[in-house]
C-alpha cells in the first residue's frame, strides 16, 4: 500500500465523505465530498488535492453526508436537526434548500436514486422519508424506535426500508402500502372538543370557573385536546406510527391497526447495519464490540 497524497480538508473531526466522479466539459475528475465537525461542507479535485470553490458552513456541526450523482445534489444534515440540499458545481456551490422536521441530530443519510427519496434517520428517534424528485413534497415520518436511530439500509427491489438503533431493534418497513403525512398541531386557547380552557387562557378561566388544563395534540388529527379528551392510546401505522401514541376519543375508534412494519431483537445496541442482497443477510455493529450476521432471507 502506497499513498498518493494528503488533503487538509477539515479542522474538526471529519463525520462523512464520498468520493465520485463528475464529467466536466468531456472529461472525467474525481472529487471527494466531505463534511466535519467544524461546521463546514468541502469538496476537493481527488488528483491534486485542491479545494473547489468556497465551502458551505452550516450554523451546527455537520454530522451526515448524502449525494445524487446523477443530479449532482449533495445533502448534509447537521446537530441542530436540518438537512441542507446544494446543488455542487465546478464553479462552486448554491444552496437549494433547507429540509425541516428533525428535532435533534442528524444521525444518518440515505439516497434511493431510483425513486429519488432521501431517508434521515436521528437522535430524536424519528425517521423521515423526504419526497425529493416525486414532485409532490411530501414527508412522511416513521416512528417504531424508543432511541437514538443510528443505521438505515434500503432494499429497492422491494420497496422495504430497515433501521436500527441505540434501542436493540431492527425494523423492517413496507413501504408499498399507502402511507399520511402527519397532521399539522393546532393551535388554540380552548380545548378543540369540550371547550375546556388551557393554562394560559386566564379569561376563559375565570369566565367558565374552570381550572385551566395542559394542551395536548392527537396525533391522527393534530386537534388541541385538553387532557381528558385525549387519554386514549393507540399506533397509527398508516402515519408511522407503529407504536402507542396520543389520540383523541373519535380517532381511537377510526384507526386501522394492521401493522406496516416488523420488529426483531438484535440482541445489542446498533451502531451501524450493512445490507448483502445476495446473501439476503444484515451484518450489525454493536456497541459491545461484537458484529452479528442475521439471515433475512424470510423478511425480503
Amino acid at each position: 500500500m502506497e499513498p498518493i497524497g494528503d488533503i487538509l480538508a477539515h479542522y474538526g473531526r471529519i463525520t462523512g465523505m464520498i468520493w465520485t466522479e463528475v464529467a466536466i466539459d468531456g472529461a472525467v475528475e474525481q472529487w471527494i465530498l466531505s463534511t466535519s465537525r467544524d461546521k463546514r461542507f468541502q469538496y476537493h479535485n481527488a488528483k491534486n488535492g485542491n479545494p473547489i470553490g468556497p465551502p458551505f458552513v452550516c450554523a451546527a456541526w455537520c454530522t451526515s453526508l448524502e449525494y445524487d450523482a446523477e443530479s449532482a445534489h449533495a445533502f448534509v444534515g447537521d446537530y441542530s436537526g436540518n438537512i441542507t440540499m446544494l446543488n455542487i458545481k465546478a464553479d462552486g456551490l448554491q444552496v437549494v434548500t433547507t429540509l425541516t422536521g428533525h428535532t435533534a441530530c442528524i444521525e444518518m443519510l440515505t439516497w434511493d436514486s431510483s425513486t429519488r427519496r432521501l431517508f434521515s434517520a436521528g437522535h430524536d428517534r424519528l425517521i423521515i422519508i423526504w419526497d425529493i424528485g416525486g414532485g409532490h413534497g411530501t414527508a412522511y415520518e416513521l416512528h417504531g424506535h424508543t432511541n437514538r436511530v443510528t443505521s438505515l439500509a434500503f432494499v429497492s427491489s422491494k420497496n422495504q426500508l430497515i433501521s436500527a438503533g441505540e434501542d436493540s431493534v431492527m425494523v423492517f418497513w413496507d413501504l408499498n402500502a399507502e402511507r399520511k403525512e402527519t397532521p399539522p398541531w393546532a393551535e388554540s386557547d380552548n380545548c378543540e372538543s369540550c371547550s375546556r380552557p388551557f393554562l394560559w387562557n386566564i379569561t376563559g378561566i375565570f369566565e367558565r370557573k374552570q381550572f385551566g388544563s395542559r394542551q395536548h395534540h392527537c396525533r391522527a388529527c393534530g386537534r388541541a385536546l385538553c387532557d381528558k379528551c385525549s387519554q386514549e392510546q393507540s399506533t397509527i401505522p398508516s402515519m408511522g406510527f407503529e407504536l402507542p401514541v396520543r389520540v383523541c376519543k373519535f380517532c381511537s375508534s377510526n384507526i386501522d391497526h394492521t401493522p406496516l412494519a416488523t420488529f426483531h431483537d438484535t440482541k445489542h445496541s446498533v451502531m451501524s447495519i450493512t445490507m448483502d442482497l445476495q446473501r439476503k443477510c444484515v451484518v450489525t455493529v454493536g456497541q459491545d464490540r461484537v458484529i452479528k450476521i442475521w439471515d433475512v432471507s424470510t423478511l425480503l
